[in-house]
């Protein structure tokens, strides 16, 4: 059993949805982000996405898109977040971690390469926005072989006809994006979430997280009575960002902490209502 399934599996036992931080790999720098990562699971966190930097995030708003540019700036590279996971993993060897990004950096550092490092550094999933279905046998197939979740995007445009072929090779659990556009665009519509992971369930065993429009506490409380996971990455990113000094970028020792804690203060208000709202839907039989 892979730690993301040991993970959902004890959370099915305590009756609660899982919290799922998302952070950009390298923002604001290396240091300041290792940092972070190593902090969260105290503060909440109960698997943690990575963002892997890229220059031209399609599916992303212009929070986390600065954030990759932040994170570049600073000089991180695919294998820097790999060796993020790696410094991680010496401290935290149950918190499941998922790589997000895009394909164009894996391609270009190999795929037999970067699953062989992935898998040693202590990476348990990927994300990889841009790669359908009918390309499986680039990297989902390869990552499965190599013992990594590949976890699949499902949206609201997707439709009975096209499930099938999403959830076919998918593992880890299903990635809900509760709204249509870009990452913290608009706010998710619980009443229509509700709706699509019916279906989603209907089709598949897996977990179900859901992600992107997810800003606030009462937000991530709504779509805990009825997810498996809640995401929340535009909101965190943001945090970082308004609270970053011109010294913290230039990578000053000990400058990006008032950042790194505001984004730690957030996750544990998120973190708790996402836990006290389960608990109260378990208790009025509303956990599936």
């Amino acid at each position: 059993m892979s730690r993301i399934a040991r993970k959902f599996a004890a959370l099915k036992e305590e009756g609660r949805a899982a919290f799922i931080p998302f952070v950009m790999g390298g923002d604001p720098h290396f240091d300041a982000s290792l940092t972070l990562v190593r902090k969260l699971p105290a503060a909440g966190a109960d698997l943690i996405e990575i963002g892997v930097a890229f220059t031209d995030p399609m599916a992303d708003g212009p929070a986390i898109q600065a954030a990759g540019l932040r994170a570049l700036a600073a000089g991180q590279t695919l294998r820097r977040t790999l060796d993020l996971v790696a410094a991680f993993r010496t401290g935290d060897a149950a918190t499941p971690i998922i790589l997000m990004g895009y394909y164009n950096p894996f391609y270009v550092y190999g795929v037999e390469r970067f699953l062989a490092e992935a898998t040693a550094a202590g990476v348990d999933g990927l994300i990889v926005v841009d790669l359908p279905p009918e390309e499986d046998n680039e990297l989902c197939l390869p990552a499965r072989a190599a013992g990594l979740d590949f976890i699949r995007l499902a949206t609201p445009t997707t439709d009975s006809e096209r499930l099938p072929a999403v959830l076919r090779n998918t593992s880890g659990f299903i990635y809900y994006v509760s709204v249509a556009g870009v990452t913290g665009a608009k706010s998710a519509d619980g009443g229509a979430v509700r709706a699509a992971l019916a279906a989603l369930r209907a089709a598949s065993h897996l977990p179900v997280a859901v992600g992107f429009g997810i800003k606030t506490a009462g937000a991530a409380a709504e779509i805990a009575r009825f997810a498996d996971a809640v995401v929340v990455g535009s909101a965190l990113v943001e945090r970082l960002a308004a609270n970053l000094t011109p010294a913290a970028l230039e990578q000053s020792p000990n400058e990006a902490d008032i950042a790194v804690d505001a984004v730690l203060d957030l996750t544990r208000e998120l973190s708790t209502a996402v836990r006290q709202s389960r608990r109260r839907s378990a208790g009025a039989g509303g956990n599936r």
